[in-house]
């Protein structure tokens, strides 16, 4: 290793001790597109020698061959590690390196400065505790330069280095440093950073990276390695109140039950009160164990085992803290929200919010604004799309237990993942907990759905009919029900355009608006499956993600989904309400089938083929499969029962 220390090669025990014992920063790099972001991280692994030979040589041999700098070394390359990085000469992925000098430990994110890969430059950010902003000094402040500031400080960093980069390529003038200074700090003053720290470099010549001054006589201030090097930052997630996520209960045998997770924030110790968020009840720490032995302490950071004086119930995710320090424990609050998916958020869709170790259903609602990241502005929107940000509140399934995020970062975060694709879709940062969430609570009542079912004599649950417009979903939905109400059944029909002339009145056709046309329905049908009712849906539904919400409303056995499969050519061509015609004309935007996707479900109850020319038969049908029996069986008045 071509390597600062002689202790590696002489002693390596003792080199080993001497990094253990050094405080460790994480920092992170950003700035815009071709800023020098990752030659200016090159030049502080080249210049603090912890490089091997091999990756030595490979960094010689590269920098002929791809010869962005002549002869010279490009140290960009040791960061861009993807070829598409090195043909396009920029930063993709979020790069993480580890070098250390006589006085602390490092380990930096070089993150992309392309505005499509925002969402990366938020995970690099999201663990850094400084951050190193650059600067091209031809160029200025530029777009990204304020998009990367914000999301510096909207995920909570407070030091922030703007090295003016590239001064050798303005002959290193005083005046272009100020004036950007100035700008920069004009942008950055409401941005809420304890401390903001100009330096004048140049990342390829070396001026003021390692040793200050350099070409630039008229600085006076640190270099960029001295400042992190001496920048106070302490580890403040210590001397916050105690916070434990339980990953795992640990049960290997009869004898010991424990609880393991790492120290979110605070410290405990043998002997501590520690209560559960989520049930209030209260316990003493009597064990915290390690695979190196028992502890007397613990402390944020630590991955440890706590063992408890009583049998109190605790499953993987719940909280632990202290009894007079407890996080707030609500199941709706306001967050900050980052999108990371190329698909739209769309308000009242249903995702899976992941927060430390819980894994909850969450529906955001209504977007309050999207932040213009370039002048700080609150805009109107309905939607946040890749990359934007946005505030809105959320409702979980069901309570979790948190911190604002300002508060403490390892309990206010969450990220956002699709229910269908498992895919991460967003990531977000909690404000606080709504009032409202406290204040309301469900009202017990003594008659239930069983009592109002077994009084009609009938199983409740959905018929949700769905497929494109024209496919015939209306006309079998109303053939269907007139067939049960023969039978004696006690039912109710929702159409899609009868519930637009009221409950749904003030939405359109946009994706957000048929989302949320799809959740008040459900919401509706739940209420009527309650009442005991067999309840009939009959809307085009696209979305299979909000069919499963409407499916996860109701019981096992309760949602039977029947898809009117009919081809796009044949509703086309029956066209009974002129809407394919005005969709082809462009008249109709967001028209299902045409411009505007229709996602077929996956695994139905029950298919039927809408072409059919008797939809008289395909009735009886659906009517035999949902009952179970021919209808003949049933002319006696004997009422489906099924199931009570």
């Amino acid at each position: 290793m071509n390597s600062q220390s002689e202790l590696i090669a002489e002693d390596i025990h003792a080199y080993l001790k001497e990094q253990e014992e050094k405080s460790l920063l994480r920092f992170i790099t950003c700035g815009s597109v071709d800023d020098g972001k990752s030659t200016l991280i090159g030049r502080l692994l080249w210049d603090s020698k912890l490089i091997f030979e091999d990756q030595l040589a490979a960094l010689q041999a590269d920098s002929r061959r791809i010869g962005t700098q002549g002869d010279d070394i490009d140290y960009a390359l040791l960061l861009d590690g993807l070829q598409a990085e090195r043909e396009q000469g920029i930063t993709i992925d979020v790069a993480y390196r580890f070098f250390s000098t006589d006085r602390r430990k490092f380990i930096v994110a070089d993150t992309p400065g392309h505005e499509q890969y925002t969402r990366n430059m938020v995970t690099g950010a999201s663990t850094a505790q400084v951050a190193v902003i650059l600067v091209d000094a031809r160029k200025g402040v530029l777009t990204q330069t304020r998009r990367h500031s914000y999301l510096v400080s909207l995920v909570g960093i407070r030091h922030v280095v703007l090295a003016v980069n590239k001064m050798d390529l303005v002959d290193y003038r005083q005046e272009r440093f100020e004036q950007i200074r100035r700008d920069y700090e004009l942008f950055a003053g409401n941005l809420g950073f304890d401390e903001i720290v100009a330096i004048p470099i140049s990342a390829l010549k070396g001026d003021n990276v390692l040793k200050a001054r350099g070409n630039t006589e008229w600085y006076d201030g640190p270099s960029l390695m001295n400042y992190l090097e001496t920048v106070q930052v302490e580890d403040e997630t210590r001397k916050k109140p105690f916070r434990f996520a339980v990953q795992w209960v640990n049960r290997p045998n009869l004898d010991f039950r424990g609880f393991s997770g790492t120290v979110a924030s605070g410290q405990i110790a043998v002997g501590d009160e520690v209560v559960v968020a989520a049930s209030g009840q209260t316990s003493r720490v009597s064990r915290i164990v390690t695979m190196d032995g028992d502890l007397e302490q613990a402390r944020a950071g630590q991955a440890v085992t706590l063992c408890l004086a009583d049998e109190i119930d605790i499953s993987r995710g719940d909280v632990l803290s202290r009894p007079d320090e407890r996080p707030a424990f609500a199941d709706q609050f306001e967050a900050h929200l980052v999108w990371l998916h190329e698909d739209a958020m769309l308000p009242g869709r249903t995702y899976l919010l992941k927060a430390g170790c819980k894994t909850v259903p969450v529906q955001i609602g209504q977007l309050k604004y999207r932040v213009d990241v370039n002048s700080m502005e609150h805009l109107p929107a309905r939607s946040l799309q890749l990359n934007e940000i946005g505030v809105a509140n959320l409702a979980t399934g069901q309570p979790i237990a948190f911190d604002p995020y300002r508060e403490n970062r390892a309990t206010g975060s969450f990220i956002l993942i699709d229910r269908l694709t498992n895919a991460t879709v967003g990531a977000g940062m909690i404000d606080f907990p709504l009032r409202r969430a406290t204040n309301i609570h469900w009202q017990s009542v003594d008659i239930d759905k069983m009592a109002r079912a077994v009084i009609k004599g009938q199983k409740p649950c959905v018929l949700w009919f769905t497929g494109l417009s024209g496919a015939g979903k209306s006309t079998l939905a109303n053939l269907v029900e007139k067939k049960l109400h023969s039978l004696g059944y006690h039912t109710y029909l929702l159409d899609g355009d009868n519930v637009r002339h009221g409950l749904n009145r003030d939405l359109g056709f946009t994706d957000a608006d048929r989302v949320e046309n799809i959740r008040r329905v459900a919401e509706a049908a739940k209420l009527f499956v309650d009442a005991g009712l067999i309840v009939l849906t009959a809307f085009i539904s696209p979305f299979r993600s909000e069919r499963k919400m409407a499916r996860d409303l109701l019981e096992e056995g309760e949602f039977i989904e029947i898809y009117v499969s009919t081809p796009l050519e044949v509703c086309e061509r029956r066209d009974p309400k002129g809407l394919y015609r005005k969709a082809r004309a462009g008249e109709l935007p967001n028209f299902t089938g045409i411009d505007s996707e229709y996602e077929p479900p996956e695994d139905p109850e029950i298919v039927v083929d809408g072409s059919h020319d008797n939809p008289e038969e395909l009735a009886e049908l659906i009517v035999e499969k949902v009952l179970g029996k021919k209808t003949d069986d049933f002319r006696d008045g004997t009422l489906w029962q099924e199931g009570l």
